[in-house]
């Protein structure tokens, strides 16, 4: 039943079970709508990097994405605070999560992500 054909007011010889039925379509609604957070992660498209910066831009730039991966794996780990963060523990996750061990520059940046996020 279209939502226009429901009438807004109930008659007075309507019943418990048509006014509810009036409710219907907007329940159905709700229930066919998701929450973003329901839908299974999906990394984004990766795109290419702009060309035209210096060397180090772009070096900068990996290792920071490099930190905040492994910052994120860390706080999912249950490591909340950087102090509980030491290098042979990041480089550790670095090799849990798939990724090259990190410099002693990264892993100061982690810890430095982590204090900040707070």
């Amino acid at each position: 039943m279209p939502a226009a054909a429901v009438p807004s007011v109930p008659s007075a010889h309507s019943t418990s079970a048509a006014s509810t039925r009036s409710r219907k379509p907007a329940a159905r609604r709700r229930a066919t709508q998701t929450a973003l957070l329901d839908l299974p992660y999906a990394p984004l498209a990766k795109r290419p990097l702009p060309p035209g910066r210096p060397r180090d831009w772009y070096i900068t730039h990996n290792r920071r994405l490099k930190a905040m991966r492994l910052a994120i794996a860390l706080l999912d780990s249950g490591v909340l605070v950087p102090n509980q963060a030491s290098d042979v523990r990041i480089r550790s996750m670095a090799e849990t999560v798939g990724i090259h061990p990190p410099s002693d520059t990264t892993c100061h940046m982690v810890r430095a992500l982590m204090r900040y996020s707070r």
